[in-house]
């Protein structure tokens, strides 16, 4: 074979080559991950009259090797989310707060080489500047949650990530009265680095 159309055939197979394995690149034993995230939703059932708008960062650590076989290869991710943006738009008005999720137990779905599907379960607090649900409440309210979401990966330890999440948000009888949020529905849309 000529030089010329070795070079242009390795210019042509490399990159698809490259390409077919960002999965492993990106989520391997001991990544960091850091993304930049902007979430928005609305509450369900009986709080279908509030909507969410969320921004922040997640920040993970990616604590073992792959596991298991078939649809269920994967890894596990610590996480943990600052969240200073946390709009809640209630009946009385718009209410401004802030919230941390100091725990997300994530599992990756690592068996694809450019998207890799994730599940997790999280826990945090949410801190607003009046109480939500308007009336005799609190300004403080849990918000366990789940997610099932993807990473498109682009190029070599960068993703795009999109997620859905159902959201619960209870003041643990901190108030006098603790009717919740039961059933937030919220997309969430970020952008991921690994190192």
């Amino acid at each position: 074979m000529k030089p010329r159309l070795l070079a242009l055939l390795l210019l042509l197979i490399a990159p698809a080559a490259f390409a077919q394995d960002l999965t492993s690149q990106a989520l391997t034993d001991g990544a960091f991950e850091i993304e930049p995230l902007i979430d928005g939703g609305t509450g369900a059932g009986h709080s279908d009259n509030t909507q969410f708008l969320i921004a922040g960062v997640r920040f993970g650590k990616v604590l073992t090797g792959d596991h298991l076989g078939g649809w269920f290869h994967g890894n596990f991710e610590y996480a943990g989310e600052a969240l200073p943006l946390y709009l809640v738009m209630q009946p009385g008005g718009t209410v401004y707060g802030g919230s941390f999720k100091p725990i997300i137990l994530e599992w990756n779905f690592t068996r694809h080489r450019k998207f890799a599907p994730y599940a997790f379960i999280a826990g945090g607090v949410l801190f607003t500047t009046s109480n939500v649900p308007p009336g005799n409440t609190s300004p403080v309210n849990f918000t366990p949650q789940g997610a099932f979401g993807f990473r498109i990966f682009t190029r070599p330890k960068h993703s795009w990530d999109i997620e859905i999440q159902g959201v619960h948000h209870s003041n643990a009888s901190l108030g006098t009265l603790n009717p919740g949020l039961n059933g937030s529905v919220m997309i969430s849309i970020g952008y991921s680095w690994f190192k």
